[in-house]
C-alpha cells in the first residue's frame, strides 16, 4: 500500500463500511477460505455495491478477515449496505460479522482499478468503530449517526453507545444501528457495565451540534454554503483591537475559532495550484467577515501547507488557538471543477461535516451567488446587516476574470521581482475583463507597494499605488480591502494620519483582518507612536501567529523604538519559525550593531545576503564591513551596487548607508539628497534610525528631514 504522503495519492471523502469476522484466527484453514469467500459473495450481491461499481464510485481494500468498502455517493449507503448484509447473513448463521461505518478522507491511486491502493482517516477510523462491537453488531460513528438524522426514516434505529476507547488511547463517540431483527441490539461487551460515561445523544434537538446546523443547506449546494453554514454555529462575540502595550496573542482557544488549511490541488495540471491557493484565500476571506469569529490569517494557514502528519490537526489547534480545522481538495478537469470540504474537530479528529461538490468552471461564481444568497437567509437573525451584505457580495459576476485575479494573487504571494511582473499582467487582464472589479486594483495598488524602492524608484511605484487604491476605494467603499489599500498608499507617500484613518474605517468593517493591524504598526511608527505601533503588530499577530513577516515587522518596530534587546528577542522568535527569513536576519544585525556587536552583525548581513538577492542586504553588509575596517570590502560593496544599478533600480540609500560606515558624510548625504527625491523607504523610518545619527546635526540631512516632517503634517514639498 502506497505511502499517503506519495506524490500520487489523491485525497476524496468516502462513506466506509468496514466488515470483519469475528474470529477468524480461531478457525481451521478451509473454514476461514470457506466463510470469506461467502461474506465476498454476500457483499458482491448487495445491491447497493452493484450500483456504486455501476457508476463507478466504488473502491474495494481486501484484508485477510474481511475488508471495507469505499462508497463515493452518500452517507447512506454503506449503512444500506450494511442492512442487505445483514439480512444475508441470517441464511448463515456459521457466518459471524460485524461491520463499522464512518465518513471521512480517503487516499487514493488515480487508476481506481487498483482495488487495495486505498488508505486514509476515513478506512482507519471505521476499523476502529467496528472493532469497538461483537458479532452482529453494526457500530456507526457519530459522525455518520448525525447525517443520516436528517433523513427521518433513520432515527428509530440510531442508539447512542457513548464513547469507546481504541487504538492509541483515542476515544470514539460510538452509536449501534439496528433495525427489525437485523444487527446486533445487545449493548457490545466493551461498554457493558460502564458507568459514567460520556454519551452523545443522537436524536432530534439533542443540543447545539455544527453538523445539525449546516447538513440540511449542503446537499446539492457549493463550498461556500458549507462555509456560510459554519459561520451560523461558530458566531460569538469578540472584543474589538486595543491599541495599548498589553495587546499580544491570545494564549487559549477560542470557544468559536476556525483555522482554514490550504487546499490540495488534485489536478492532473500542477500549474492549477493557484484555484486550491486561491479557494483557501476565498474561505479565509468569507470567514473573516464574521466579527465574532476567530480565523487566523493567510500565512498562518499556508504554514501547513503540504503537511499531513498523524498529529497534524492537534499541532494546528495549538499553533493557531483553534478548536476546528477547515480542508479539502479543488480537482480541475477540462471545464469540470470538484471541490471537497470537510470541517474537523481538533479534539479529536473527527469529522463535523463533509462534501463534495462537482461544478462547472463557468458557473461556480452563480453557484456561490446563489447559495450566499439563501445562506444569508438563514443567518440573518444571527449576523448584523454589514455581515449580511458581506457574505452575500460577490467581488466580480465574471468567472474568468475572477480566475485571474486568484492567478495574480499567487503570483504575487512569492514575493519575487517575477512573481510582482506576473502579478500585474494578472491583474490588469482581470480588468480588461471586468474594469470596476475593486479587489483586481488592490492587488495591482499592494504589488507595486511592495515593488517601491526594490524594483522600481519609490516617487514612482507610490503614485501607481496611490492610483489603483483610489480606483478600488471608488468602486467599492464598503470593502475593508480598499480602505486597507488606501491605508498603505498614503502611508507611502508619507501621509500617516489620513492613513490611520482609512485602517480605523478598515478594521470598523472587518476588525479580523490581520494585515490593517500590521499596517497600523507602520502607520504609527511613521508618526513615532512606537508603544502603539508595538501593541498593534501584536494585535496582527495574535490573528496571524505564524506570519513571520509579521514576526519580523514587530521585531523592526521594537528596533525603531531602540529597544534592541526586545527586538532581538522577537527576532530570534521569527528565525524560529523561518530559519532563512532575510529580513529578519537584516534587522537582527542592525540590533547587533547598535549594541556594539559589529562582527556579529556582519554575520548577520552576511547569512542575508546569502539568502536574498535583493540589495538591501547588500548595503547593510558594506556597512558592516566598513565599521569594522574591511574599507577594501565595503568599496566592494559599493561597486557591487553600482554594477547592479546598471540591470536593475537600486534604492540611493543603500550606497549613503555603507558612505556612512566609511565616515564620508559627505557622499552620504548627496545620496540621501537622492532617496528623497525618489520618495525612497527609507524616509519612513529616517526620523528615529540610529544610523543617521552621525548625520543627524548636518544641516543638509535637517533639510531633508523638514521636508519629510512637512509631508507628514500634509504640507507636500
Amino acid at each position: 500500500m502506497p505511502s499517503e504522503n506519495s506524490s500520487d495519492v489523491k485525497f476524496e471523502i468516502g462513506h466506509v463500511l468496514f466488515i470483519d469476522i469475528v474470529g477468524y484466527s480461531k478457525l481451521l484453514i478451509n473454514e476461514q477460505s470457506a466463510q470469506l469467500q461467502k461474506l465476498k459473495e454476500i457483499v458482491r450481491g448487495t445491491e447497493q455495491v452493484r450500483l456504486a461499481e455501476a457508476e463507478g464510485k466504488l473502491l474495494r481494500l481486501p484484508t485477510g478477515d474481511g475488508g471495507a468498502l469505499v462508497f463515493r455517493t452518500t452517507p447512506e449507503a454503506p449503512v444500506l449496505c450494511a442492512r442487505e448484509i445483514a439480512n444475508e447473513l441470517k441464511k448463515h448463521p456459521e457466518l459471524k460479522v460485524r461491520m463499522g461505518v464512518h465518513s471521512g478522507p480517503v487516499n487514493e491511486i488515480a487508476d481506481l482499478n487498483e482495488q487495495a491502493n486505498i488508505a486514509g482517516a476515513g478506512i482507519n477510523i471505521a476499523q476502529r468503530v467496528m472493532d469497538c462491537g461483537d458479532a452482529g453488531h453494526i457500530l456507526l460513528s457519530r459522525h455518520v449517526a448525525e447525517d443520516l438524522e436528517h433523513y427521518p426514516r433513520w432515527k428509530p434505529y440510531l442508539h447512542s453507545l457513548g464513547e469507546c476507547e481504541v487504538k492509541h488511547g483515542q476515544l470514539v463517540s460510538v452509536v449501534n444501528f439496528y433495525q427489525d431483527g437485523l444487527g446486533n441490539s445487545a449493548v457490545p461487551e466493551k461498554f457493558a457495565g460502564r458507568k459514567n460515561r460520556k454519551t452523545a445523544k443522537v436524536t432530534a434537538g439533542s443540543g447545539i451540534c455544527l453538523r445539525h446546523w449546516v447538513i440540511g443547506i449542503l446537499i446539492g449546494t457549493g463550498v461556500v454554503a458549507a462555509l456560510l453554514g459554519v459561520v451560523r454555529y461558530l458566531k460569538q462575540s469578540r472584543p474589538t483591537f486595543p491599541i495599548s502595550n498589553e495587546a499580544g496573542p491570545t494564549s487559549g482557544i477560542s470557544q468559536k475559532s476556525i483555522a482554514v488549511l490550504p487546499f490540495v490541488n488534485m489536478s492532473a495540471d500542477k500549474n492549477d495550484e493557484y484555484l486550491s491557493d486561491g479557494m483557501t484565500e476565498e474561505l479565509l476571506n468569507v470567514l473573516t467577515k464574521v466579527k465574532s469569529l476567530h480565523v487566523p490569517g493567510r500565512s498562518s494557514s499556508f504554514a501547513f501547507k503540504g503537511k499531513n502528519e498523524d498529529d497534524i490537526f492537534r499541532k494546528v489547534g495549538e499553533q493557531l488557538h483553534v478548536n476546528a480545522v477547515l480542508e479539502g481538495s479543488v480537482r480541475k478537469a477540462g471545464d469540470k471543477l470538484r471541490i471537497t470540504a470537510q470541517l474537523i474537530n481538533v479534539a479529536d479528529g473527527f469529522h463535523l461535516w463533509s462534501e463534495t461538490y462537482d461544478r462547472d468552471m463557468k458557473d461556480i461564481l452563480a453557484v456561490q451567488s446563489d447559495v450566499a444568497r439563501r445562506v444569508v437567509d438563514a443567518l440573518q437573525v444571527q449576523l448584523g446587516v454589514d455581515e449580511e451584505r458581506a457574505l452575500a457580495k460577490k467581488s466580480t459576476e465574471n468567472p474568468e476574470a475572477h480566475r485571474l485575479y486568484l492567478l495574480g494573487r499567487y503570483h504575487f504571494a512569492k514575493f519575487t521581482r517575477a512573481g510582482w511582473d506576473s502579478a500585474i499582467r494578472c491583474y490588469e487582464q482581470a480588468l480588461q475583463i471586468d474594469p470596476n472589479f475593486a479587489l483586481a486594483y488592490c492587488g495591482l495598488a499592494d504589488t507595486y507597494g511592495w515593488a517601491g524602492g526594490q524594483t522600481l524608484p519609490g516617487r514612482e511605484a507610490w503614485a501607481k499605488e496611490m492610483e489603483f487604491a483610489k480606483k478600488a476605494l471608488a468602486l467599492d467603499p464598503n470593502l475593508a480591502e480598499t480602505h486597507l489599500a488606501m491605508a498603505t498608499a498614503l502611508f507611502s507617500v508619507l501621509n500617516p494620519h489620513t492613513s490611520e484613518k482609512e485602517l480605523d474605517r478598515a478594521v470598523e468593517l472587518n476588525p479580523n483582518l490581520a494585515l490593517a493591524y500590521d499596517q497600523y504598526g507602520w502607520t504609527f511608527s511613521e508618526m513615532g507612536r512606537y508603544d502603539e505601533a508595538i501593541a498593534a503588530e501584536k494585535k496582527a499577530l495574535e490573528l496571524d501567529p505564524l506570519n513571520t513577516l509579521m514576526s519580523a515587522d514587530l521585531g523592526f518596530f521594537l528596533y525603531w523604538a531602540r529597544r534592541y534587546d526586545d527586538a532581538i528577542t522577537q527576532l530570534h522568535k521569527t528565525l524560529e519559525l523561518d530559519g532563512n527569513n532575510a529580513l529578519a536576519h537584516l534587522w537582527l544585525g542592525w540590533c547587533m550593531m547598535w549594541k556594539g556587536n559589529a562582527n556579529e552583525a556582519k554575520a548577520e548581513f552576511q547569512k542575508a545576503t546569502a539568502l536574498d538577492d535583493l540589495p538591501w542586504y547588500v548595503g547593510s553588509l558594506g556597512y558592516a564591513r566598513a565599521v569594522t575596517g574591511e574599507h577594501a570590502k565595503a568599496e566592494q560593496s559599493l561597486q557591487e551596487l553600482a554594477n547592479t544599478a546598471k540591470q536593475r533600480y537600486v534604492s540611493p540609500a543603500l550606497p549613503a548607508t555603507v558612505y556612512l560606515g566609511l565616515g564620508e558624510k559627505a557622499k552620504a548625504l548627496d545620496w540621501m539628497e537622492k532617496a528623497f527625491e525618489d520618495r525612497d523607504p527609507s524616509m519612513w523610518w529616517i526620523n528615529g534610525d540610529q544610523l543617521y545619527d552621525s548625520v543627524r546635526k548636518e544641516p543638509r540631512f535637517q533639510a531633508i528631514m523638514q521636508k519629510v516632517d512637512g509631508m507628514k503634517a500634509g504640507a507636500t514639498p
